[in-house]
């Protein structure tokens, strides 16, 4: 029996795959783990009919022009051949059946399932149904007596076992087969086979043999083995005339037995070795078909089964058949040679002799199992395939064709095929609507978006289209009757777009119902040109947009104009559109290896049309493709992949795209998934539908929205540094759409930017404060850099009171830096201001670059008064609410009140810079309380700054408001920051802090030193009853516990002090009163003495250095700015 081994090619994803053909043998027919149902005219059909019939396709069987199915959702659907037309449900388990088959009649339909139970079904009437029960384990497979009266099923539980179906009771038991708890572990898929037509045996599956038993005694009658045959057999088919076997193995060996002799006629092997898991012979008996577990199929072409043949026959061909006229074309040497190479000594049968064989036969009577071609020989002869064959007596088990030897006269005609290794194409995904289900259900959802639902009604009674808003202000509830068969739809709050494919006879047509129109006429047509069908469609602010099948994109107005017309460079997957923008995804090249390579286009249409993405790989992840594609409800493109995989457009960094969320994550079973229908930016939210065990909701009953958080894959989440960076990361990219929509022109949300700017600060401030504790201050300057000016300060008060004097010095370095952008940056901004105010166009987009001060001179002259109002405000808060612990410092970098208006900055000189940590004081040390302190600095931070709209990083791209035109920025107007006090304002807070002499606000901001309690002169807080008791009692603790820090001093004495007597610590607090009445009156005379030749000093320092060159401070300089004065 000669046969050739087709090339194997891809047929599903990479799973378990069943195949069978149809009564007629025209096709083949396949099932996998992709869901979908594949109709094949032949192995070359490069582009056959598909069903989709659920998430996964477990079994498939056909008969009388019926296709039934087991899919992932535990049901067994039948459906129309070849048309796929659904036709109902069988049966349903509570989990998924594994198994279907027919009987011989096709009439009924069984099927085994992971629940234990088989079921028996009438095709006429599912109603009509038989449950066997008595497995203790999930059914592997099922197969019927050809006579109707039995079923043999075969179980994880071990046992094969017959049935009465009539009086559904077991008949009979053998337990064959090694126990598991699932079909997804049982080493053998035991597929069951019955002989057709006599029914006298029963083919079961055991280990690597076949054994078959009797029908009515029920007894073990023979056993078929093959002795090159080792692995555990999987599948087993018979021929349709019932003399042959088949078998596959899931090492990939492929075996056929002649059942009467019991001799294996025909050896095939995988070409990779994978698991053969489906079998299927042609009804004609001359090919078998067979599926592995990675999704592919294969063909064994040229069997020759037909039972007229006999011994006599046989031996009289050989004699008359004119087969010896090519003897002289070989050499018996060199049979001997290759069958020595072929085989070895130890696996090589032993030839047995066959009746009237001639030396002339020996050509076909031992083929080299080593793949290697005879050097006599075509390659594509039939006697030197690559395959191992070995054909023992052939003439007597069926060689009846016209030449008696397996030499045919045409052979060396044929064209040599090359040999390929490489990976398999994957099949392109085709087109569909984001936010639809699939075209095939009866009811299905067409769209699901932010706008509202436009659902789907095709079954006998109707065929309909119900719109629903979510908004019932923009349109009240439509129904429409869909007589044109419309197929996809789109929904916005102007219209209603829809398209149908096109037929033979009809163009394939789009329709709009423009509701939001002022006219009465609210619906328009547009035939395409024939042969052009719609694959995608998407509306837009305005305008509409359609991707056909000639590889077109035609844009039409909202009222019907067509627009634009451009071509695309490969097949559209999907488009989607918002406001002004167009995406566009598309097939860019074939993928390979399970993967699609899709490319992506961004247009923006309005007075300057552009395209931002020019056709840039879309990427996916590994082995998955496109399930969703749309904007964020602020305008930001992202999508999903088939893995769960949200990911969204990263405008900050050249148009890249970031993972922000993976679904996967939050399923509980592998099974479930998340259909998306929005997500928004501000709040965080991505909305989806929740599918248990299926990937896409059914439409009634009405499914509930789901809101998951987003959160990106950042390293060591689990960790608090993780967590902050991983908040910090989402919040950038969350607030990029600002910087978008006010560069394009629209009204941002002033309330929600400002928000997300103070809430990046803040957690900028927490990672220093946890990078200072950690000791990490080169960390901490990184961060600094990402500050905006007024929070730098608050970190190098941080760093001078934790101790961090050299970490103190590098951020006032980097606050001067800042504040020298701002002066550099203002007059240019107000130049460009003044420019600006002639156009009303679109503004341009500011790159990545933009500085703090840039970014804030884009409001409106309104804001920008209300900031000024806000920040003076702020500016007495951040001076009156000082912690207790240090004492009011001044604007390190504010220019003297006497001053002009405009501000300029003193520069860092080698002598002659203010000491940025002096102490106005007595200057002696006080005690640093550690964790207290983070504290109070980032409840000050959050109290002083209330609602200021700060900036983000140096570098970031956000901005504020911008409404057009912008007003001009008044020439004389400065930004009032934290470090920036105009000499106005030094006055006010003179007379409304009489306590503070003017001086004061001229003064830079100095970090305090270290100072102990008994010593803080300095405070303006009256003294408490402790910090008196400490003072007379420091001397009794230092000599009791010589060897105690500052800390641990104080704790000490707080033990102490708690031990006295409510009426002691009464009297403690009482003494505190009266002396610190006493002390402030000394120390503002003190002060005033000494800030006002300090005022004098500074003034004197700040003439000299603006006229020097600024330079980096050396060694020494450094040094000195940490001399403390002592007044």
């Amino acid at each position: 029996m000669p046969c050739e081994r087709k090339p194997m090619r891809y047929g599903h994803s990479e799973g378990h795959t069943e195949v069978c053909f149809d009564d007629s043998g025209k096709f083949i027919v396949t099932c996998g783990n992709d869901g979908d149902v594949r109709i094949w005219e032949g192995l070359d059909d490069d582009d056959p009919k598909f069903i989709t019939v659920g998430e996964k396709a477990y079994s498939l069987a056909l008969k009388n022009n019926k296709l039934v199915t087991a899919s992932s959702n535990n049901t067994v659907q039948i459906h129309t051949f070849p048309d796929g037309d659904p036709d109902g449900i069988l049966t349903r388990f509570t989990t998924n059946a594994t198994h279907v088959t027919f009987n011989s009649s096709g009439s009924r339909v069984a099927a085994g399932s992971s629940d234990f139970m088989v079921k028996v079904v009438e095709v006429s009437d599912s109603s009509q149904q038989k449950t066997l029960r008595g497995h203790e384990a999930p059914v592997l497979s099922v197969t019927f007596d050809p006579k109707d009266d039995f079923l043999a099923s075969a179980s994880c539980d071990g046992n094969v076992v017959v049935w009465n179906i009539k009086e559904q009771s077991q008949l009979i038991s053998w337990p064959l087969l090694q126990k598991t708890n699932d079909v997804s572990n049982a080493k053998s898929l035991c597929r069951l086979a019955w002989q057709p037509g006599t029914a006298k045996f029963l083919a079961v599956p055991v280990e690597s043999k076949v054994q078959l038993y009797e029908r009515g005694s029920w007894d073990h009658v023979s056993t078929l083995s093959d002795d090159l045959l080792t692995q555990l057999v999987n599948v087993v088919a018979w021929s349709p005339c019932g003399q042959f076997l088949a078998a596959g193995s899931v090492g990939g060996s492929l075996n056929v037995w002649d059942v009467s002799s019991k001799l294996c006629v025909e050896r095939q092997k995988h070409e990779k070795g994978f698991t053969v898991c489906g079998l299927a012979w042609h009804p004609s008996g001359s090919q078998i078909a067979y599926t592995d577990t990675e999704g592919c199929l294969g063909l064994l072409d040229g069997l020759r089964t037909s039972t007229s043949n006999s011994t006599n026959t046989a031996s009289k061909a050989a004699v008359t058949k004119p087969a010896k006229d090519y003897d002289a074309l070989f050499d018996d040497d060199d049979d001997d040679r290759v069958m020595d190479e072929g085989q070895s000594d130890t696996n090589s049968p032993v030839k047995k002799p066959i009746a009237g064989g001639d030396d002339d036969d020996d050509d076909d009577f031992l083929m080299p199992a080593t793949g290697r071609v005879r050097s006599r020989a075509i390659l594509d002869d039939e006697n030197s395939l690559d395959t191992g064959s070995l054909k023992l007596g052939q003439e007597k088990f069926g060689d009846d064709d016209d030449t008696g030897s397996g030499v045919v006269p045409a052979a060396p005609l044929v064209p040599l095929r090359p040999a390929y290794e490489g990976p398999m194409p994957t099949p392109p995904q085709k087109a569909f609507q984001p936010g639809s289900t699939p075209a095939h259900l009866t009811h299905r959802f067409m769209m699901w978006n932010s706008v509202g639902i436009v659902r789907d009604y095709n079954d006998e009674q109707d065929n309909a289209i119900d719109v629903e808003f979510h908004d019932t202000a923009v349109h009240h509830a439509m129904h429409l009757t869909n007589t044109l068969g419309h197929t996809m739809a789109d929904l916005s709050q102007e219209a209603v777009l829809l398209a149908c494919p096109g037929t033979d006879e009809l163009a394939s047509k789009l329709q709009c119902l423009h509701f939001s129109s002022w006219d009465t006429n609210k619906e328009w047509m547009v035939d395409l040109p024939q042969g052009e069908d719609v694959r995608a469609l998407c509306l837009g602010q305005g305008w509409a947009a359609v991707a056909t099948s000639a590889l077109m994109i035609r844009v039409f107005s909202i009222g019907g104009v067509q627009r634009e017309i451009f071509s695309l460079p490969g097949n559209v997957v999907c488009m989607v559109a918002h406001g002004e923008q167009l995406l566009i995804v598309y097939h860019r090249a074939p993928g390979f290896d399970g993967e699609q390579a899709l490319g992506v286009q961004l247009l923006q249409f309005g007075r300057r049309k552009r395209q931002l993405i020019h056709g840039e790989p879309l990427p996916l992840s590994h082995r998955s493709y496109l399930s969703w594609l749309g904007f964020t409800a602020e305008g930001t493109p992202c999508y999903v992949d088939s893995e769960g995989a949200v990911r969204m457009l990263n405008r900050s960094v050249g148009n890249t795209w970031t993972p922000v969320c993976s679904t996967r994550e939050t399923c509980k079973s592998k099974s479930d998934s998340y259909w998306v229908v929005g997500i928004h930016e501000n709040p965080q939210q991505l909305r989806c539908i929740p599918c248990k065990g299926s990937r896409y909701p059914p439409t009634l009953p009405r499914p509930a929205v789901a809101i998951l958080p987003f959160k990106l894959p950042l390293c060591q989440t689990s960790t608090e540094k993780g967590q902050m960076e991983e908040q910090y990361c989402r919040s950038l990219l969350f607030s990029n759409h600002f910087s978008f929509l006010s560069s394009s022109g629209y009204e941002i949300d002033e309330e929600a930017q400002s928000q997300s700017q103070k809430d990046q600060q803040e957690l900028l401030m927490k990672m220093f404060a946890l990078s200072c504790k950690l000791e990490r201050e080169f960390r901490c300057v990184e961060l600094a850099e990402l500050m905006t000016q007024k929070v730098v300060t608050l970190a190098i008060r941080y760093a001078s009171r934790s101790r961090r004097m050299a970490l103190a010095q590098r951020l006032s370095e980097i606050a001067l830096e800042k504040s020298n952008q701002i002066q550099e940056v203002e007059p240019e901004e107000e130049e460009e201001e003044e420019e600006e105010e002639n156009y009303s166009s679109v503004r341009r987009p500011s790159g990545s670059g933009q500085s703090e001060a840039a970014q804030g001179r884009q409001s409106s002259r309104r804001y920008q008064e209300e900031e000024e109002q806000r920040e003076e405000e702020e500016g007495r808060e951040m001076e009156t609410d000082e912690p207790s612990e240090t004492k009011k410092r001044v604007n390190l970098f504010a220019k003297e009140a006497v001053s002009p208006v405009k501000t300029n900055l003193t520069p860092i000189t080698k002598g002659g810079r203010a000491n940025p940590f002096k102490v106005l004081g007595s200057g002696k040390p006080s005690s640093a309380s550690g964790q207290p302190r983070v504290t109070n600095i980032l409840d000050n931070m959050t109290t002083s700054r209330k609602s200021f709209p700060l900036s983000g990083p140096a570098g970031k791209q956000n901005k504020n408001t911008v409404l057009k035109p912008l007003a001009p920025r008044p020439k004389t107007k400065t930004q009032s920051t934290l470090l920036q006090m105009s000499g106005t304002k030094a006055s006010n807070k003179k007379t409304q802090q009489n306590t503070q002499p003017a001086a004061d606000t001229q003064k830079q901001p100095e970090a305090p030193p270290p100072a102990s309690p008994a010593d803080n002169t300095e405070n303006k807080r009256p003294k408490t009853g402790f910090q008196f008791w400490l003072e007379e009692n420091r001397k009794s603790i230092t000599a009791d516990n010589p060897d105690l820090e500052e800390t641990d001093v104080i704790k000490e004495a707080m033990g102490r002090f708690r031990t006295l007597s409510a009426e002691d610590r009464l009297s403690w607090t009482e003494r505190a009163k009266t002396g610190d009445a006493a002390d402030l009156k000394k120390r503002k005379r003190a002060e005033g003495g000494a800030e006002g030749a300090e005022t004098e000093k500074g003034q004197a320092e700040a003439d000299e250095n603006s006229a020097k060159k600024k330079k980096s401070l050396d060694p020494s300089s450094k040094l000195s700015a940490f001399a403390f004065n002592k007044n």
